[in-house]
This record gives C-alpha cells, sequence and structure tokens, in this order.
C-alpha cells in the first residue's frame, strides 16, 4: 500500500502530505468554529450530532494519514486528488444539514479545486470539477432548512438559488482556469531556472578544464620536446633492419601525436576559423579517425546520404569532440570501430559502434556526466597496469558536441552482438554560418 500511495522522488506535480493536512486541518477548525457560533452564539437550531460526525470522520482522515505516513512525502495524484474528493463529498454533507446552496459557506465548495489546479494534472482538476457540479446541483433541490431564528424559516426563491448555482459555476471554471494557468507558468519558469542552473554548472566546469588544458599544455611541452630529441638521436643511431627501428619511429609518432593535441586543446577557444578551411563532413570524420589507425583496429568509414553532402567551417571543438568518442571506441573495441555516416535534408548523424563489452547497466543513464568513467579504475584490472580514466573526456566531447547543436544517445549493440553505440546527429538547420548561429562558441557552416 504504502508503495502505491508514495512517491519519494520530486514530482512538479505533486501534493506534499504535510501541506495537505495542514490545509485540512484548517477546514476542520474552520467548519467547527462555524457550527458552533451559528448554534451556541446564534442559537439557531442545527443537527450537531451529524454536523461533528462528518467534522469527526474528515479528523480522523488525517491522524490516520500522520500515524501512516511521515509528512514529509509527496502523495501520488491519484491519491491526492480521491482525498480532495473525500472533501468535496464532506463540505456538500454538511451543506445538505445546514441549507445547501442558501447558505453562504457553499462558495468554499472551489477551494478543493483551486488546490487541485495549482498541484495536479488537468484531467484530476477536471474530474473534481465535474464532482463540484453535481454536488452543487444536488444541493439546489436537496437539503434541510437552513438555521435561522427560532419560530420562523428562510427559504430562498429558486430563481436566486439558479443564481448562486450559475455564479458557482463560473467562478469554479475561471478561477480553476486561471489557477492551472498561473501555477503551469510558475512550474515552467522553475524547470527553465533548473535547466539554466545545470547549464551554468557544466560551463563552468568545462571552463575550469580549459585551464587545466592550457596548464598541462604549458607543462607538457618541454619533456615532449625532450623526448622527440631524443627519439630523433636514438634513430639516427640504428640501422633500418634493427628490430627497435619500429617502436623508435612509433613513439617518435604517437610524441608528435601529444604535441598536436595539445595545440589543439589551447586553440579551442582562441583559435580563428578563417584559415581553417571548411570540409566535407566526410572528411571531417576520416580525420578524426586517421590518428587511431596504428593500434591493430580496424576502423571503417560509411556513408549514406541522402542529396548534397554537408561542407562545415573546421570546428576544433567538433573535431576533438568527435576525436574522443572515436578514441574511446578504438580502446574498447576487440576488431573494428565504424562509423556510419547519414544525412538528409532536415538531420546530419554519425553512429560510432564498436565491438567491445558495450555500456555497463550502472553507468549509462549517467554517461556525459563529469568524473562518471566507463573504464575500469582498478589497476590491477588492466593488462598493462594503467589506471582508468576520470570519465571527463565523455564529459568534455559531449559538451563541445552540444555547443555545436548536436543530441548524443548512449545505446548498446543488440544480442547477439556486442559493443557501444554512440550516435550523434545534428538537425540541418543548425548547421548555419558562423555570424548567425547562436548560442555556439564556434558554429559550424554548411552549404
Amino acid at each position: 500500500m504504502r508503495q502505491l500511495t508514495i512517491e519519494r522522488q520530486f514530482s512538479g506535480r505533486s501534493l506534499r502530505l504535510s501541506t495537505l493536512m495542514r490545509i485540512r486541518w484548517l477546514a476542520i477548525g474552520g467548519q467547527t468554529a462555524a457550527v458552533l457560533v451559528v448554534g451556541l452564539w446564534f442559537d439557531f437550531p442545527l443537527p450537531f450530532g451529524a454536523c461533528f460526525t462528518l467534522i469527526a470522520i474528515s479528523a480522523w482522515l488525517n491522524i490516520a494519514l500522520r500515524i501512516r505516513f511521515p509528512s514529509s512525502v509527496r502523495l501520488i495524484p491519484t491519491w491526492s486528488s480521491a482525498i480532495l474528493a473525500f472533501d468535496i463529498l464532506e463540505l456538500s454533507g454538511l451543506l445538505y444539514l445546514t441549507g445547501g446552496l442558501e447558505n453562504p459557506f457553499a462558495v468554499l465548495l472551489l477551494a478543493p479545486v483551486v488546490l487541485s489546479a495549482g498541484t495536479l494534472q488537468p484531467d484530476k482538476t477536471f474530474l473534481l470539477g465535474a464532482l463540484v457540479l453535481a454536488a452543487a446541483t444536488a444541493l439546489v433541490f436537496e437539503h434541510m432548512p437552513l438555521p435561522w431564528f427560532a419560530g420562523s424559516r428562510f427559504v430562498a426563491p429558486l430563481h436566486y438559488l439558479g443564481g448562486v448555482w450559475i455564479a458557482l459555476m463560473c467562478a469554479l471554471g475561471f478561477i480553476g482556469f486561471y489557477g492551472f494557468r498561473v501555477a503551469q507558468e510558475a512550474r515552467e519558469l522553475a524547470e527553465a531556472l533548473a535547466a539554466t542552473e545545470l547549464i551554468l554548472q557544466r560551463e563552468q566546469h568545462l571552463s575550469a578544464l580549459d585551464g587545466l588544458a592550457a596548464a598541462a599544455a604549458h607543462e607538457l611541452g618541454t619533456p615532449l620536446a625532450t623526448i622527440a630529441l631524443v627519439a630523433n638521436e636514438l634513430e639516427s643511431e640504428i640501422t633500418d633492419d634493427d628490430p627497435r627501428a619500429d617502436d623508435i619511429r612509433l613513439l617518435k609518432a604517437q610524441s608528435r601525436r601529444c604535441r598536436e593535441i595539445l595545440s589543439k586543446l589551447t586553440s579551442l577557444s582562441s583559435a580563428p576559423e578563417e584559415h581553417l578551411g571548411r570540409m566535407s563532413f566526410s572528411q571531417i570524420l576520416e580525420e578524426v579517425s586517421d590518428p587511431h589507425h596504428d593500434f591493430g583496429i580496424d576502423i571503417r568509414v560509411e556513408q549514406n546520404g541522402v542529396g548534397a553532402e554537408p561542407v562545415a567551417v573546421r570546428n576544433p571543438g567538433l573535431m576533438y569532440g568527435l576525436g574522443n568518442l572515436v578514441e574511446n571506441a578504438v580502446d574498447f573495441a576487440r576488431e573494428a570501430v565504424e562509423l556510419e555516416a547519414f544525412w538528409d535534408s532536415r538531420t546530419v548523424s554519425v553512429k560510432i559502434c564498436d565491438d567491445g563489452p558495450g555500456f555497463s547497466p550502472e553507468v549509462m543513464d549517467r554517461i556525459g556526466e563529469p568524473y562518471v568513467t566507463t573504464r575500469r579504475t582498478d589497476a590491477n584490472a588492466l593488462p598493462t597496469g594503467e589506471h582508468g580514466g576520470m570519465g571527463l573526456g565523455f564529459f568534455i566531447a559531449k559538451t563541445l558536441l552540444e555547443r555545436s547543436g548536436a543530441e548524443l544517445t548512449f545505446t548498446n549493440r543488440k544480442a547477439p552482438r556486442t559493443g557501444a553505440v554512440v550516435s550523434v546527429t545534428w538537425p540541418r538547420g543548425a548547421f548555419k554560418e558562423p555570424e548567425t548561429a547562436p548560442y555556439r562558441t564556434k558554429p559550424i557552416a554548411v552549404t
């Protein structure tokens, strides 16, 4: 029962139990005071027993909810609307005992609907409004006399009661709709602020990493130059048939690649676009995959486009983001990595697939967040004794690609095949000239 009635996670359309209980205690106190004042102060004839029975049932419901559940939990909408429906019926019963729509407190029938409009879905509010409509209609014709002075009876004309009914219905529609719209706008604003805070947090992480990248480039420049110098000297001292020649050439190539990567990191936000030129989408994929051909993994690039191939400004952020995804796929692949490019009049996309173990279930929903890594962190578990990554590669790649207007999805291949699939998709309209593309530090231009 507890699992059916309680949502422990925050929901924009759920009502906190403590809030609902406070409102109900206020209503119970007001109903009790009204009955006592009318019956004892004005000495009007009143069915005390029936009135206090209904009030007591409402109070016992509050007590039962407080005993059964912590006050901090949030009720699911179905049960919130059920409690509000009970309040409508309880108030209708009190009005039946005290004059129906002749009772000026009949306007309180609107309160549960207003509360529902601000916290629940429109269908729940509509059902509660229909219940109020039915109750108000019944109270026009069926009710006990309004408590009045002894020896006389207050009887309102049917036309007057009809006017009260129409006024209630108009207020019900207007206040319900107005309350829903105001609450909806407040929810949308809160969601927008939450999304903005998340984006700012991600940008702060990336800005901090930009500074670390610049510092790393500065600090690693000297040792990389030393490694390259030593490799050149070793290469000049050995013959071509020496078994160490291939290793030394690989060492030189990788040190050169490290220097190129560091230069790219320092130019992500400052390198001018004019000298970078323009590249077709297939050339971009070839360039980001080219540095990874020397690791024994077969990298295949497939194209399946409809219409003209996109031609883009060579964006360092885009190149780094795609290159990072390809590098990660190569690290985990057993034999092959596939890059499947597709474009048409609406979208431009690329799928990066490997035949490795794929994404583990525990990190699938958190991929792309800072410090969430898909690599093993136990040094003894790695065949080379190396430590796993910190999870920043996916975060940086995802953020840079999203800056260019891309949307990323992470999945695994369907059995019996194994491996991870990273899909990067841009709307074709997002590929605009740099001066017109909004919200991008390095826009992509396509002709």
